[in-house]
């Protein structure tokens, strides 16, 4: 078998910078617009105040720009602002994503976005990952196909996991079967072995993206969640999926090791609905880890568990439950570029 042309780092290489994209909208945010900003700003400060990962953002005008500079204002030496319209702030699904050719040169990745399903058309959205390609540089790569940087996991070593859930939607791909899926994410990411899980937390709006169940933390390794209460919703889907991981071996044969950190709970919006709340929903930076917390019992102990898994890095808890509101958390907000070599 040929080795692929291009592959996908794992996120705990280094970095050049991360993009995201200001909270903007208050017609969607509504009440949850300051303290989702408010949040924003307290993960960039985490990924930027360590001195050594930039930070590229995207705004919608002049004013947007000003308001973000302020929030960014202890960091604002290591940012770069861009004047781009977005429909929203969920850069790792709407934004390119960054592979390596066999030389090490850096290329951006697009593929087509139709709103998780067609359930969130937002203007703009489809035409960030272009627009970024642009801005950062790297020789753009098309793809037709619909892909979510959120819905697949890489160890960069030629392992993707992701769900059946998402990427065999009807509502994404609807001519591609599963082994035509394999081999696109072969062609666009560098996958030599992908790993299928099931389904993801309830009321997920991405249909189950494998960034809010399971993330590889080094080569082998994956941590997942385990219920901490009998009445937790999501228990039965989580217990499943630690067992089907531990029975996964990666694209180097190897029997993954499966970590397992505590879940939120039940998390709650202002109406009373359930939230899709995860701990693994943490972003890489080169020298900090950032993970989501949302005011539970579990929160300070999932960062502690997550802590070791690390060592070369800070790992820090941040509170996400006013970004958790538009739907993801850190990881849904950030996309890494990786550091050319």
């Amino acid at each position: 078998m040929s080795q692929p042309t291009y592959r996908q780092p794992a996120e705990w290489a280094r970095h050049s910078a991360c993009w995201l994209a200001w909270p903007s909208h208050g017609h969607l945010w509504q009440e949850n617009l300051a303290p989702a900003r408010a949040e924003w700003a307290a993960l960039c400060l985490a990924i930027a105040e360590a001195g050594d990962e930039a930070l590229d953002i995207l705004v919608q005008d002049a004013a947007a720009e000003a308001e973000a500079g302020t929030a960014l204002a202890p960091v604002l030496g290591q940012v770069r602002f861009h004047r781009v319209p977005v429909g929203d702030i969920w850069l790792r699904d709407t934004a390119p994503i960054f592979v390596e050719d066999g030389a090490g040169t850096l290329h951006a990745a697009c593929f087509g976005f139709n709103g998780w399903g067609r359930k969130y058309l937002l203007p703009d959205d489809d035409r960030v990952a272009g627009r970024v390609a642009a801005l950062s540089g790297a020789p753009r790569i098309d793809h037709a196909w619909i892909l979510e940087g959120g819905s697949v996991e890489v160890d960069g070593e030629g392992t993707v996991l992701t769900t059946r859930q998402c990427l065999l939607n009807p509502n994404r791909n609807p001519g591609l079967d599963q082994t035509e899926i394999e081999a696109a994410l072969r062609d666009g990411l560098g996958a030599e072995k992908v790993l299928w899980l099931d389904e993801g937390l309830l009321n997920d709006h991405t249909d189950g993206h494998i960034d809010t169940l399971a993330r590889f933390v080094a080569p082998g390794v994956v941590v997942c969640m385990e219920a901490q209460e009998p009445g937790d919703p999501n228990a039965a889907t989580l217990d499943r999926l630690a067992a089907d991981l531990g029975a996964l071996t990666d694209a180097r044969g190897r029997r993954l090791q499966v970590v397992c950190i505590p879940s939120p709970g039940v998390v709650r919006d202002e109406d009373g609905e359930l939230m899709p709340a995860s701990f693994v929903n943490f972003y890489i930076g080169n020298r900090s880890v950032v993970v989501p917390t949302y005011g539970t019992a579990y929160d300070d102990e999932a960062v502690a568990a997550l802590a070791p898994l690390f060592p070369n890095h800070r790992v820090l808890g941040r509170s996400a439950r006013a970004i958790l509101s538009g739907g993801g958390a850190f990881h849904c907000i950030t996309q890494q570029q990786p550091e050319v070599r």
